[in-house]
């Protein structure tokens, strides 16, 4: 469990030198066996201690060693429910992502379109999932319920979610979310050229990402 504590120490650090962290904002999240290692509630992602971070029963939610967790649990189990294959989660508040989900331009497959190959590539079909109060559970529910493939989700006036294989991959794929958004609004209201849904389609099948329709 050392290795996997200290990867998300280099993952808080890195995420937190970008920006992306502000604040004590921000939870991180690793699967070890059936439990997760997960950033606690109040403390900077910049700021983590390897021997102060919260570890939970993945089947459960207790909380089996460590001060509280992040009030977001839920929503990681949530994810980790959803796919065997997650191995990592990364919740943020960065602002593009998060600006973005207080917008009204959002279709009911992916709340962001294939504005990029490379949003398509490393993230793929990311959903609005409704706003809810953090650290409600009935949002963690509804995360869960929602039907089709997806490893990332925009929270409804609040921010971005995303799971990968492995924290490196988790960390990537929010990074890049963030530069979509970012992309999205600095294009504000010009005309835009989307990926086709056979140019999309290629990439997703390519890179084994979900994306397309529920």
């Amino acid at each position: 469990m050392t290795d996997s504590r200290d990867e998300l120490l280099r993952a808080g650090a890195r995420l937190t030198d970008l920006g992306l962290s502000p604040g004590s904002s921000g939870n991180l999240s690793i699967r070890v066996g059936s439990t997760m290692v997960m950033s606690p509630t109040g403390v900077s992602l910049g700021a983590l201690d390897a021997e102060r971070l919260s570890v939970l029963d993945l089947a459960t939610g207790q909380l089996l060693d460590g001060p509280p967790p992040s009030k977001e649990f839920p929503l990681h189990r949530a994810l980790y429910a959803r796919s065997g294959d997650a191995g990592a989660v990364v919740h943020l508040h960065s602002a593009y992502a998060a600006a973005w989900s207080c917008t009204h331009h959002h279709d009911k497959a992916s709340a962001v379109p294939p504005v990029t190959p490379y949003f398509v590539m490393k993230v793929g079909r990311t959903p609005l999932i409704g706003y809810a109060p953090p650290g409600d559970p009935r949002q963690a529910e509804a995360l869960h319920a929602l039907p089709g493939a997806f490893e990332a989700a925009l929270l409804q006036n609040h921010g971005p979610i995303v799971a990968k294989a492995s924290l490196a991959a988790a960390v990537d794929a929010a990074i890049e979310l963030e530069e979509v958004c970012k992309l999205l609004i600095l294009l504000g209201p010009h005309p835009v050229r989307h990926l086709t849904d056979d140019e999309a389609a290629h990439l997703a099948e390519k890179y084994r990402v979900p994306w397309g329709s529920p």
